[in-house]
Protein backbone atom coordinates (compact mmCIF):
# COMPACT_ATOMS: atom_id res chain seq x y z
CA UNK A 1 0.00 0.00 0.00
CA UNK A 2 1.37 3.38 -1.00
CA UNK A 3 1.99 6.04 1.62
CA UNK A 4 -0.78 8.24 0.22
CA UNK A 5 -3.22 5.34 0.42
CA UNK A 6 -2.20 4.67 4.01
CA UNK A 7 -2.75 8.30 4.94
CA UNK A 8 -6.18 8.20 3.34
CA UNK A 9 -7.12 5.05 5.26
CA UNK A 10 -5.92 6.54 8.55
CA UNK A 11 -7.96 9.67 7.92
CA UNK A 12 -11.06 7.64 7.09
CA UNK A 13 -10.63 5.51 10.21
CA UNK A 14 -10.15 8.64 12.31
CA UNK A 15 -13.42 10.06 11.00
CA UNK A 16 -15.26 6.83 11.68
CA UNK A 17 -13.89 6.67 15.21
CA UNK A 18 -15.04 10.23 15.85
CA UNK A 19 -18.49 9.57 14.39
CA UNK A 20 -19.08 6.24 16.18
CA UNK A 21 -20.97 6.51 19.45
CA UNK A 22 -19.81 3.01 20.39
CA UNK A 23 -17.77 0.21 18.84
CA UNK A 24 -17.10 -3.47 19.39
CA UNK A 25 -13.86 -5.20 18.39
CA UNK A 26 -13.79 -8.86 17.37
CA UNK A 27 -11.39 -11.44 16.01
CA UNK A 28 -12.95 -12.61 12.74
CA UNK A 29 -10.33 -15.24 11.97
CA UNK A 30 -11.95 -18.38 10.55
CA UNK A 31 -15.19 -16.78 9.31
CA UNK A 32 -16.08 -17.49 5.70
CA UNK A 33 -16.96 -14.72 3.27
CA UNK A 34 -20.61 -15.79 3.48
CA UNK A 35 -20.54 -15.55 7.26
CA UNK A 36 -18.89 -12.13 7.12
CA UNK A 37 -21.57 -10.95 4.72
CA UNK A 38 -24.26 -12.25 7.09
CA UNK A 39 -22.75 -10.39 10.05
CA UNK A 40 -22.51 -7.16 8.07
CA UNK A 41 -26.14 -7.48 7.00
CA UNK A 42 -27.35 -8.01 10.58
CA UNK A 43 -25.36 -5.08 11.96
CA UNK A 44 -26.56 -2.68 9.26
CA UNK A 45 -30.10 -3.29 10.53
CA UNK A 46 -29.02 -1.91 13.91
CA UNK A 47 -27.09 1.13 12.70
CA UNK A 48 -23.58 -0.35 12.61
CA UNK A 49 -20.96 -1.32 10.06
CA UNK A 50 -18.59 -4.27 10.40
CA UNK A 51 -15.16 -3.48 8.92
CA UNK A 52 -11.96 -5.49 8.75
CA UNK A 53 -9.07 -3.17 9.61
CA UNK A 54 -5.27 -3.18 9.64
CA UNK A 55 -3.99 -2.87 13.18
CA UNK A 56 -1.06 -0.57 12.40
CA UNK A 57 -3.25 1.97 10.61
CA UNK A 58 -6.02 1.70 13.20
CA UNK A 59 -3.53 2.40 15.98
CA UNK A 60 -2.48 5.58 14.23
CA UNK A 61 -6.09 6.64 13.84
CA UNK A 62 -6.89 5.80 17.48
CA UNK A 63 -3.92 7.84 18.69
CA UNK A 64 -4.96 10.74 16.47
CA UNK A 65 -8.47 10.94 17.97
CA UNK A 66 -7.48 10.11 21.55
CA UNK A 67 -9.01 6.62 21.64
CA UNK A 68 -6.16 5.04 23.60
CA UNK A 69 -8.45 2.42 25.16
CA UNK A 70 -8.77 0.86 21.71
CA UNK A 71 -5.04 0.20 21.33
CA UNK A 72 -4.94 -2.88 23.59
CA UNK A 73 -7.61 -4.56 21.46
CA UNK A 74 -5.72 -4.33 18.19
CA UNK A 75 -3.92 -7.68 18.21
CA UNK A 76 -4.32 -10.33 15.51
CA UNK A 77 -6.97 -10.29 12.74
CA UNK A 78 -9.30 -7.46 13.71
CA UNK A 79 -12.79 -6.38 12.68
CA UNK A 80 -14.60 -3.44 14.24
CA UNK A 81 -18.34 -2.87 14.50
CA UNK A 82 -18.77 0.92 14.36
CA UNK A 83 -22.09 1.86 15.99
CA UNK A 84 -23.45 5.21 14.86
CA UNK A 85 -25.19 7.70 17.15
CA UNK A 86 -28.64 6.52 16.09
CA UNK A 87 -27.60 2.85 16.24
CA UNK A 88 -28.45 0.25 18.88
CA UNK A 89 -25.29 -0.98 20.68
CA UNK A 90 -27.29 -3.58 22.61
CA UNK A 91 -28.64 -5.14 19.40
CA UNK A 92 -25.17 -5.03 17.83
CA UNK A 93 -23.69 -6.83 20.84
CA UNK A 94 -26.48 -9.42 20.67
CA UNK A 95 -25.81 -10.05 16.97
CA UNK A 96 -22.06 -10.46 17.47
CA UNK A 97 -22.47 -12.64 20.57
CA UNK A 98 -24.97 -14.78 18.67
CA UNK A 99 -22.55 -15.17 15.77
CA UNK A 100 -19.74 -16.10 18.16
CA UNK A 101 -21.94 -18.75 19.77
CA UNK A 102 -23.21 -20.14 16.45
CA UNK A 103 -19.91 -20.24 14.58
CA UNK A 104 -17.59 -21.02 17.52
CA UNK A 105 -15.11 -18.93 15.52
CA UNK A 106 -15.81 -15.23 16.02
CA UNK A 107 -14.24 -14.02 19.28
CA UNK A 108 -15.24 -10.83 21.07
CA UNK A 109 -12.35 -8.74 22.41
CA UNK A 110 -14.04 -5.70 23.88
CA UNK A 111 -14.92 -2.23 22.72
CA UNK A 112 -16.04 1.23 23.72
CA UNK A 113 -19.54 2.18 24.86
CA UNK A 114 -20.26 5.91 24.86
CA UNK A 115 -16.61 6.64 25.61
CA UNK A 116 -16.23 3.92 28.27
CA UNK A 117 -13.87 1.01 27.60
CA UNK A 118 -15.34 -2.50 27.60
CA UNK A 119 -13.70 -5.89 27.94
CA UNK A 120 -15.00 -9.04 26.24
CA UNK A 121 -17.06 -9.93 29.33
CA UNK A 122 -18.65 -6.47 29.26
CA UNK A 123 -19.74 -6.97 25.65
CA UNK A 124 -21.31 -10.31 26.60
CA UNK A 125 -23.17 -8.64 29.48
CA UNK A 126 -24.30 -5.90 27.12
CA UNK A 127 -25.70 -8.59 24.82
CA UNK A 128 -27.84 -9.93 27.70
CA UNK A 129 -29.65 -6.64 28.24
CA UNK A 130 -33.26 -6.14 27.06
CA UNK A 131 -33.82 -4.39 23.71
CA UNK A 132 -33.17 -0.65 23.65
CA UNK A 133 -36.88 0.30 23.56
CA UNK A 134 -37.51 -1.79 26.68
CA UNK A 135 -34.47 -0.26 28.39
CA UNK A 136 -35.81 3.23 27.68
CA UNK A 137 -39.19 2.27 29.18
CA UNK A 138 -37.50 0.90 32.28
CA UNK A 139 -35.42 4.05 32.59
CA UNK A 140 -38.55 6.21 32.40
CA UNK A 141 -40.08 4.04 35.10
CA UNK A 142 -37.08 4.52 37.36
CA UNK A 143 -37.22 8.28 36.81
CA UNK A 144 -40.99 8.49 37.35
CA UNK A 145 -40.99 6.41 40.55
CA UNK A 146 -39.22 9.00 42.74
CA UNK A 147 -41.49 11.72 41.35
CA UNK A 148 -44.55 9.68 42.34
CA UNK A 149 -43.13 9.14 45.81
CA UNK A 150 -42.35 12.85 46.10
CA UNK A 151 -45.91 13.80 45.14
CA UNK A 152 -47.18 11.33 47.72
CA UNK A 153 -45.07 12.95 50.41
CA UNK A 154 -46.26 16.40 49.42
CA UNK A 155 -49.92 15.41 49.33
CA UNK A 156 -49.91 13.35 52.54
CA UNK A 157 -49.94 16.33 54.97
CA UNK A 158 -52.81 17.89 53.04
CA UNK A 159 -54.83 14.67 53.24
CA UNK A 160 -54.09 14.39 56.94
CA UNK A 161 -55.16 17.99 57.53
CA UNK A 162 -58.43 17.46 55.67
CA UNK A 163 -59.06 14.33 57.73
CA UNK A 164 -58.47 16.19 60.99
CA UNK A 165 -60.79 19.00 59.94
CA UNK A 166 -63.53 16.52 59.00
CA UNK A 167 -63.11 14.70 62.30
CA UNK A 168 -63.32 17.97 64.24
CA UNK A 169 -66.49 18.99 62.41
CA UNK A 170 -68.12 15.66 63.27
CA UNK A 171 -67.07 16.05 66.89
CA UNK A 172 -68.64 19.50 67.10
CA UNK A 173 -71.85 18.27 65.53
CA UNK A 174 -72.12 15.48 68.10
CA UNK A 175 -71.78 18.09 70.86
CA UNK A 176 -74.42 20.26 69.26
CA UNK A 177 -71.88 23.02 68.64
CA UNK A 178 -72.58 23.79 65.03
CA UNK A 179 -70.21 26.46 63.82
CA UNK A 180 -72.74 27.47 61.20
CA UNK A 181 -75.40 28.45 63.77
CA UNK A 182 -75.77 32.17 64.57
CA UNK A 183 -74.13 33.36 67.76
CA UNK A 184 -76.44 33.64 70.77
CA UNK A 185 -77.37 37.14 71.85
CA UNK A 186 -75.94 38.22 75.21
CA UNK A 187 -78.42 37.90 78.09
CA UNK A 188 -80.39 41.03 78.97
CA UNK A 189 -79.35 42.74 82.24
CA UNK A 190 -81.37 41.75 85.27
CA UNK A 191 -84.29 44.08 86.11
CA UNK A 192 -83.63 46.29 89.07
CA UNK A 193 -86.13 46.56 91.96
CA UNK A 194 -88.82 49.12 91.45
CA UNK A 195 -87.70 51.13 94.46
CA UNK A 196 -84.20 51.50 93.27
CA UNK A 197 -83.26 53.96 90.57
CA UNK A 198 -80.40 53.58 88.16
CA UNK A 199 -77.25 55.34 89.35
CA UNK A 200 -77.15 57.72 86.38
CA UNK A 201 -80.71 58.84 87.00
CA UNK A 202 -80.02 59.34 90.75
CA UNK A 203 -77.02 61.54 90.04
CA UNK A 204 -79.00 63.61 87.53
CA UNK A 205 -81.89 64.18 90.00
CA UNK A 206 -79.46 65.08 92.80
CA UNK A 207 -77.88 67.73 90.60
CA UNK A 208 -81.24 69.22 89.69
CA UNK A 209 -82.29 69.39 93.37
CA UNK A 210 -79.08 71.20 94.29
CA UNK A 211 -79.66 73.78 91.56
CA UNK A 212 -83.22 74.38 92.75
CA UNK A 213 -82.09 74.83 96.32
CA UNK A 214 -79.51 77.46 95.28
CA UNK A 215 -82.18 79.44 93.43
CA UNK A 216 -84.45 79.41 96.47
CA UNK A 217 -81.62 80.66 98.68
Amino acid sequence: MQKADKERVVEELSERLRAADSLIVADYRGLTNAQLAGVRSKLREHGATFTIVKNTLTRRAAEAVGAESLLALLEGPTAIAFVQTDGDPVAVAKALAGTAQDTKVLALRGGVLSGKAMEAADVEELAKLPPMDQLKSQLLGVIAAPLTQLLGLLNAPLRDLVGLIDARIEQLKERGDDSGAPAAEPPAPAAEPAGDKPAAQAIEETTENDDTQEEQD
